[in-house]
């Protein structure tokens, strides 16, 4: 397809990456001449220099023949508008990045008027995931699916842990619970494990299961995992007013640490039911006084990586709470997955996939659509939610006698909200939703599951 990126800055760049990688013919618009060369030398994308806003500079992009444009910029209004021309001048799908809280409540009206295909909003995705950490504290990740029925949760195997030593194909029947182990971390290994592959302490595990399940599964491996009572936040931006927001009719207490007094006084005004307190959250003795010690969950969500680091790591060294850091610009996965930050968020590529579902889903032929996808384990493998169309090749054929690829796993099956956990001699039938999940990349279809 051919894609249009208006806005070089984190989220463009990661986007122009990520589609390039699926074989897209991508052009960025950017003012910034320099940054747009950084880009054109490092990724197999054309550039043009300009405001994304003006007409003959998306004429210039190829905008009569154009798929889709995604507007990324800082200005959530340049985005609309840069949505808007593309409408009128290409016909094509938009998607826009809109963060300003005071649209948020106004994000359909605008969706609606503006005929976006798509509102991007890092903030609150990130924001959502963090809520679902709070209520899971024992995962470091949390995906959902069928409309929050199923949860594709990641943990880390526990020395004292029954998992440690346990075969995959042991697991639902000595521990009794509904679950489906998809993906096994170990060191760089990714595996999409068989049922004799044997689990091993400091294994990350991605399972899939129903809410009930997933919190039975927790207790009968020996994992505490009640929701936390108590969050200190240090960063007063974006993210963190989302997340109160979030959290507002939950019964966690919050502590927001923010240095600058004018935002203080906005956030005691917008969250009244937050402690705002005016300081410095990198000062050690504050964060002691303020009871870092004791508080169930710490959350670094400054606007700097290098501090929210530098924040968890001391967080994690004075309480045994749940850890959640934000990280935007840092690319070295393998160190920090080496360091104790808990679970890291990166809002950057949790609007990537975001968009990288839409513009999947653009490409599907009448036998399935993708409903959902996530990338995970760095980006090695993904889980994606299918639903099934009368035309798919696969339909009512039993799972044992399909020819499905390697390395590829039929997760789960929905069936008008009944969930099943699926074997060989279930089927796939129109309607349902099925969660594959795979180290293959580029699925498009359900019928590229088939060899």
């Amino acid at each position: 397809m051919k894609i249009i990126i208006v806005g070089c800055g984190k989220v463009g760049v990661t986007l122009a990456e990520k589609l390039n990688r699926e074989n897209h013919d991508i052009t960025l618009i950017d003012n910034d001449s320099s940054a747009l060369r950084l880009v054109t030398e490092s990724i197999d994308v054309m550039g043009v220099t300009g405001n994304g806003a003006i007409y003959q500079v998306q004429k210039e992009a190829g905008i009569a023949d154009a798929d889709l444009l995604i507007a990324t910029t800082n200005s959530d209004e340049l985005n609309m508008l840069c949505c808007l021309i593309a409408k009128k001048a290409g016909n094509c799908h938009t998607i826009a990045r809109i963060r300003n809280p005071e649209y948020a409540t106004e994000i359909n009206f605008i969706r609606e008027e503006l005929n976006l295909s798509l509102a991007i909003n890092p903030e609150l995705a990130a924001a959502r995931e963090i809520a679902k950490l709070l209520r899971f504290p024992s995962a470091i990740k949390i995906d959902t699916f069928a409309k929050g029925r199923i949860e594709l949760l990641k943990l880390i195997v526990p020395e004292h842990s029954k998992l440690n030593h346990m075969k995959v194909m042991d697991v639902a029947q000595k521990l009794r619970c509904n679950v489906l182990i998809c993906v096994v971390e170990r060191g760089k290994e990714v595996v999409i494990p068989g049922g004799h592959f044997e689990l091993k302490a400091g294994d990350r595990i991605s399972f899939i299961a129903s809410q009930k399940d997933s919190m039975d599964f927790f207790q009968k491996v020996g994992i505490e995992n009640n929701s936390v009572k108590t969050v200190m936040i240090v960063g007063g931006g974006k993210l963190t007013y989302y997340l109160a927001k979030l959290l507002r009719d939950t019964k966690i207490r919050i502590k927001i640490i923010e240095q600058n007094f004018e935002r203080c006084q906005e956030l005691s005004e917008l969250l009244p039911h937050a402690m705002i307190i005016h300081g410095d959250g990198s000062d050690q003795q504050l964060l002691l006084e303020e009871g870092i010690a004791h508080t169930e969950a710490f959350a670094s969500l400054t606007g700097f990586d290098e501090e929210n680091i530098m924040l968890s790591l001391y967080a994690g060294s004075k309480t045994s709470g749940k850890l959640i850091t934000k990280v935007n610009r840092i690319a070295f996965e393998d160190v920090i997955d080496s360091l104790n930050l808990g679970s890291v968020i990166y809002p950057k590529l949790i609007t990537a996939d975001g968009i990288l579902q839409y513009v999947r889903a653009m490409q599907n032929s009448l036998g399935s659509n993708v409903e959902t996808l996530y990338k995970i384990a760095d980006d090695r493998a993904e889980a994606l939610e299918f639903r099934v169309g009368r035309e798919a090749p696969m339909v009512g054929i039993p799972l044992e006698k399909l020819q499905l690829k390697e390395n590829l796993l039929v997760a789960c099956i929905n069936r008008g909200g009944t969930i099943i956990t699926p074997r060989g001699k279930d089927t796939l039938e129109a309607g349902d939703t099925v969660i594959i999940v795979t180290t293959n990349k580029g699925l498009n279809d359900l019928k590229d599951i088939l060899r």
